[in-house]
């Protein structure tokens, strides 16, 4: 379940937790640490950053080149023994002698490793906010165990699209269409997006409402992210849940009401 903490700092103006970031470098991506720092960033200042791998291997080459830039702490660990993980003992290691040191309110975890799913269960007891940030593959168990898990892949840069060039495979298929030949052409298929958890989002929405049957979307974005941490508007192809909630009428009638001595307004929803 989210702690109010999170809550309180996620809506708040300027974020102030402050967090230990630390990356296991065998089960992360280089290509995405920009996209994790600055979403570290809207939750608050990430006091501590480390990455534990051994960087004398041909596997660690992506990393060595943006540890300097982001100013990441690399921490060597060998590799005691084959099929052995002594990178993740040494990243728990440090966890606990960062936790005991009481000076922070919460830890992200850069790793799609479900082995460190007790290391974000025991940081929880003691009270910290627990970020996850994985791949697709992470494993439920590691999901659950954070009050927020983050879809590393939502987090990469977007590639701009191509300048239109002359396609050879085009111009053959039309000398091929005046010859009456013909020629296959295969393109490369766009991966499709998930389908709405439309069941689970009306379960969060009826949970989040008041006695009129409206919801504010703060409330209701916090019910998602305690019944599923994993829950990102990205992966349905939208920037903020205010975005989808608008764009799906079918399912969700809005109401944005002003904020009482203020300009702001404020998004409210309930089920159509």
């Amino acid at each position: 379940m989210s702690t109010p903490r999170l809550v309180a700092k996620i809506e708040a103006e300027e974020p102030t937790l402050r967090l230990a970031v630390l990356i296991d470098a065998d089960n992360a991506q280089a290509a995405v640490i920009e996209g994790i720092l600055g979403e570290v960033a809207r939750f608050g200042e990430a006091t501590v950053k480390r990455i534990y791998g051994d960087f004398t291997s041909s596997n660690s080459a992506s990393w060595k080149k943006v540890l300097h830039k982001y100013a990441i702490k690399p921490v060597q660990q060998f590799a005691y023994s084959t099929g052995k993980n002594a990178t993740d003992s040494t990243l728990i290691i440090d966890a606990m002698d960062l936790l005991y040191t009481r000076r922070f309110d919460g830890f992200c975890l850069v790793t799609s490793d479900s082995d460190f799913t007790g290391l974000a269960t025991r940081l929880r007891e003691e009270g910290l906010v627990v970020m996850g940030f994985g791949e697709n593959k992470t494993p439920d168990a590691f999901r659950n165990a954070c009050h927020k898990f983050i879809l590393t892949e939502v987090l990469r840069p977007t590639q701009p699209e191509p300048e239109k060039v002359s396609d050879p495979k085009t111009e053959a298929a039309g000398v091929a269409a005046a010859s009456g030949t013909t020629i296959r052409v295969t393109t490369a298929a766009t991966p499709e997006k998930p389908q709405l958890p439309r069941k689970f989002m009306l379960s969060a929405l009826e949970q989040s409402s008041d006695e009129s049957g409206w919801a504010h979307l703060g409330t209701f974005g916090s019910y998602l992210t305690k019944l599923q941490p994993d829950f990102d508007s990205r992966v349905y192809g939208f920037k903020k849940l205010s975005d989808l909630v608008k764009s799906r009428q079918d399912i969700f009638m809005t109401d944005e009401r002003t904020v009482p001595g203020r300009e702001q307004k404020q998004l409210y929803l309930k089920p159509r």
